[in-house]
């Protein structure tokens, strides 16, 4: 029988994820092709602004992961940009030799909407990143408000930065932990002689 100490946080935090995704509706899941992603990072101008990508991650991000987890998340999202390239060879489906590649860059569409964040937060006087997170959420909400769906989409095909993001992290280790309220290590090896011990609860730093 589960323990109630483990299972009310993961409750809690399905319930959140739950009542997010239906706050802003979103896109159906579509299967991730998966690369090795060895491209050399493209030029300085070609990247999303980090500072508004940083804004928003600080927005939908949840805040349980604390100001660093938010940070981690974001560079992550970030290192995962820099090294995308555009019609690369995707990893094969089980079973089938069919090669995918992979779609076309988002980015230049991704820095397009932050800087349409960004300008309709000047319209109130302040840039985009100055904002309360409280007024960038409204912000990312009304840029969402025509997506439709119930499931995160796959992040390269993400209509908007924000949902890419999010998608980004929920497929993330750290996501799986956050879930659990422990250090699962999703996809991460164990030594033997650790399998029979419980995962260590996280220590969150609150905000």
């Amino acid at each position: 029988m589960p323990d109630a100490r483990t299972t009310t946080p993961r409750r809690t935090f399905v319930a959140r994820v739950t009542g997010l995704i239906a706050a802003w509706p979103l896109l159906g899941r579509i299967r991730r092709p998966l690369a090795a992603m060895a491209a050399p990072p493209p030029h300085p101008q070609q990247q999303p602004n980090a500072a508004l990508i940083g804004a928003v991650g600080d927005a939908v991000l949840p805040a349980e992961l604390g100001a660093d987890g938010v940070t981690r998340a974001v560079a992550e999202f970030q290192r995962w940009m820099d090294g995308y390239q555009p019609g690369a060879e995707a990893n094969h489906g089980y079973g089938t030799g069919r090669i995918e590649r992979l779609p076309a860059d988002p980015r230049p569409q991704w820095r397009s909407q932050l800087a349409s964040l960004d300008a309709d937060a000047r319209r109130t006087g302040q840039s985009f990143s100055a904002l309360p997170r409280e007024r960038r959420q409204a912000l990312v909400r009304a840029a969402l408000q025509n997506e439709r769906g119930d499931a995160l989409p796959n992040p390269l095909l993400a209509r908007h930065v924000a949902l890419a993001l999010l998608a980004h992290f929920y497929d993330s280790a750290a996501a799986t932990d956050l879930c659990y309220d422990a250090r699962i290590g999703r996809q991460q090896c164990r030594p033997l002689a650790n399998q029979r011990q419980q995962p260590v609860a996280l220590a969150r730093q609150r905000r």
